[in-house]
């Protein structure tokens, strides 16, 4: 099945006074229709700069980023819409939940209040905008609080109905910047759960940018982005919980989690152009500088330093 999102090859330039800013230098990304993906990495690696032009809210200086995959009849290339076709493509494919709350919600509406906003705009019918409306704050678990405002809400609350904003526009692609940025390490991970419930529930592909440490368990691949490139990923994969020792699941349960039935492997990512990161640590460990030498073998390719007496 082609990926619902396809990134080749993708830069970003910034242009600051007189300097340019590379955010992204070629990156390649695919990621797949109902797929949850957590992308990480350092403050400046590109992150956010990758979610603002997936979300049409910024272009691409050069290569291409499709959204429902490249067949007709439905493929959107970000880099060659039309602004037009980038309005409507914010306003109908894509829901937003962003870290601050004055980024997703009006402070003086009630949760419903917020949530129909969106609809109203979309010009939904006052029939249909009440029933997605109810539908969805009852599956945030806020149905109870429809008629309190933002001040009367905890920070966990308000990030639940910002989800439910972000869905009012029946999106195929929900973004999250940050979402659980505000929030203590219990209630993030509930927000997290949430998003997955929502992920599954209403047939969504969702990317979250963050730097929780606990995504991992959340979604079903996490990927970092090292100097505006992915550098590598972890996929979540169904274990043989026959294995699991008793010391693991008694940890699992004291972090707040359930049985530990997943195992999380993880992948250097090589470009289109046969290029690929290696993590600083191993770098290091392994003393590689600048220069490496590469030797075929029958297990795979090995990496050599170069040492100094070999310049």
């Amino acid at each position: 099945m082609e990926p619902f999102i396809i990134c080749e090859n993708l830069v970003k330039i910034y242009k600051v006074a007189d300097l340019e800013v590379v955010a992204l230098q070629g990156l390649d990304l695919a990621v797949q229709r109902g797929e949850m993906l957590g992308i990480v990495g350092a403050s400046g690696s590109g992150k956010s700069t990758l979610l603002n032009i997936l979300g049409g809210l910024d272009r691409p200086s050069a290569g291409n980023v499709w959204v429902h995959g490249r067949t007709p009849p439905t493929p959107t290339n970000l880099l060659k819409a039309t602004d037009a076709a980038l309005d409507a493509y914010r306003r109908h494919e894509v829901g937003f939940v962003w870290q601050q709350t004055a980024r997703n919600l009006v402070p003086y509406l009630s949760a419903q209040e917020n949530v129909t906003l969106p609809m109203t705009i979309a010009g939904f019918g006052r029939r249909e905008k009440r029933a997605w409306a109810t539908e969805l704050l009852q599956a945030v678990g806020l149905w109870e609080h429809r008629q309190h405002r933002l001040a009367q809400l905890s920070g966990g609350q308000q990030q639940r109905v910002a989800i439910a904003v972000a869905l009012a526009n029946k999106p195929a692609l929900l973004l999250g910047d940050e979402p659980t940025g505000e929030l203590d390490s219990v209630t993030a991970q509930e927000v997290l759960a949430l998003l997955r419930q929502m992920n599954g529930r209403y047939g969504l592909t969702t990317i979250i940018v963050t730097h929780d440490p606990q995504i991992a368990r959340a979604v079903d691949r996490v990927v970092t982005i090292r100097d505006g490139r992915t550098s590598s990923e972890t996929v979540r994969r169904v274990a043989d919980t026959s294995v699991n020792s008793v010391q693991a699941v008694e940890a699992a349960l004291a972090e707040g989690f359930t049985t530990p039935t997943h195992t999380f492997e993880e992948y250097v990512v090589v470009d289109a152009a046969g290029r690929l990161q290696i993590p600083p640590d191993l770098r290091q460990e392994a003393n590689i500088g600048d220069r490496v030498t590469l030797e075929a073998m029958e297990q795979g390719v090995l990496i050599r330093p170069v040492k100094e007496s070999d310049d």
